[in-house]
């Protein structure tokens, strides 16, 4: 987020209005008496009618993030953020008047197709595409076009658009670079593993039990007896799993568990703020599940849960009113909610097009990993990952050796072409 924001700085300095420049000693008053805060942003320091920026993120809830992150650090520049996705879309009047706009790729490939789109895509000084190593996912061939038409664009108008790509999980970062034109000694810079501000520590738990419904009862044993161990310790933990119905039913065996153990004060204090909190909180939830379990002090998250019930959730595990959150990979993607512990509960995922069940894909183990032992709070961070046995060997290789990151737009390309044509 800081490396977009230095960019987006970049942009802004760029069109800075020429009597800005000029009464240097109007910039020398505002800055000299030390604080940045009483300067008028709107006082004709940036021409924000010339610019816009575009900040392509994958997922809706993402989107909803940075919205949020960036409306409060750019407000002092009088910079407009909005998103325009799925949810959400704007009209013409608002385009115009917003200078940074935050959207999914299918979003703004629809955008980029159509004519209409194209006054404002001329505007466009800055693209930033996060969690670029999706380029290996099914949506991939979707931001391989978005960056063929800047590219395009930026020939036919010979206006330069700068593109900035940025990924914390990406091997062959060189070949990515190519891709996007970079210039490998002046804008490419990697970060290896010595920069995580806080170390990790894995485990991997094989399990070798045949009998689906054993297996599914001795996870949440595991994952009882983690959680115990985090609770005592006082911190937080996030448990992953890979359907919206088994967040429900995790949640809800681990309170079992607590009943059964008579452990529920270790996940809220009798009597306590917390207890107080939650119970009020309680009578304004919609989910079922998440009515169920959120007063013991165990939470769900997933996409399918209304925004008013996401939000909330969010709110009470960053208040540290939650212990354990059961979630859907949509949250190691998202949401920024930092916890001590992440579990991944079990690594096979029910693939709908090849009718089938897969194995996660690496660079979502690596997003959920990511969750783990966030900087401001701890100095170190717990990853588990809970797998069948026969698979141990090949995650113990994906978190040391990582797997390149390849195109996939040989599989869509007639999609692609005929939207161009």
């Amino acid at each position: 987020t800081n490396v977009a924001m230095l960019s987006i700085l970049s942009v802004l300095g760029q069109y800075r209005s020429e009597d800005a420049d000029a009464g240097g000693t109007a910039m020398d008053v505002d800055d000299g008496d030390g604080e940045a805060g009483t300067r008028n942003p709107h006082d004709g320091k940036f021409d924000l009618s010339s610019f816009k920026i575009i900040y392509v993120a994958p997922m809706k809830a993402l989107v909803q993030e940075v919205v949020k992150n960036f409306s409060k650090r750019l407000g002092p520049y009088g910079v407009t953020v909005r998103e325009l996705s799925g949810d959400s879309s704007l009209t013409r009047q608002q385009i115009s008047e917003t200078q940074m706009i935050v959207t999914t790729p299918e979003k703004w490939d629809i955008v980029t197709r159509q004519g209409e789109g194209r006054a404002y895509t001329q505007l466009v000084r800055l693209v930033i595409i996060d969690e670029i190593h999706l380029l290996h996912d099914d949506r991939g061939p979707v931001l391989e076009s978005i960056v063929a038409r800047v590219i395009r664009q930026v020939e036919t108008t010979a206006e330069p658009v700068r593109l900035v790509g940025l990924s914390a999980t990406l091997p062959n970062y060189a070949d990515v670079a190519t891709f996007l034109r970079v210039k490998p000694n002046r804008g490419m810079y990697f970060f290896d593993h010595s920069y995580r501000p806080v170390p990790l520590q894995m485990q991997y738990l094989g399990i070798t039990e045949r009998n689906a419904f054993r297996r599914f009862a001795l996870q949440n044993e595991i994952c009882y007896e983690k959680a115990v161990g985090q609770r005592k310790a006082g911190n937080q933990m996030l448990i992953f799993v890979h359907s919206r119905a088994e967040t429900g039913k995790t949640a809800k065996a681990l309170r079992d568990l607590a009943m059964e153990k008579d452990q529920l004060g270790l996940f809220v204090r009798e009597g306590g703020a917390t207890q107080e909190i939650l119970r009020e909180e309680v009578d304004t939830v919609k989910n079922a599940d998440l009515k169920d379990v959120l007063k013991y002090g165990f939470a769900i998250h997933h996409a399918g849960m209304s925004r008013s019930d996401r939000e909330l959730v969010e709110d009470l595990f960053a208040d540290g009113h939650i212990g354990v959150l059961c979630c859907t990979a949509t949250l190691a993607w998202g949401v920024n909610l930092p916890a001590h512990a992440v579990i991944i509960k079990g690594t096979q995922i029910y693939d709908p097009s090849k009718g089938r069940w897969a194995e996660l894909s690496p660079i979502d183990v690596l997003q959920m990993l990511g969750r783990a032992g966030r900087p401001q709070y701890d100095n170190e961070g717990e990853g588990i990952i809970m797998t069948q046995h026969s698979e141990l060997q090949y995650y113990l290789s994906l978190t040391n050796l990582q797997l390149p990151v390849e195109s996939q737009m040989i599989k869509s390309l007639p999609d692609h072409l005929n939207a161009e044509v």
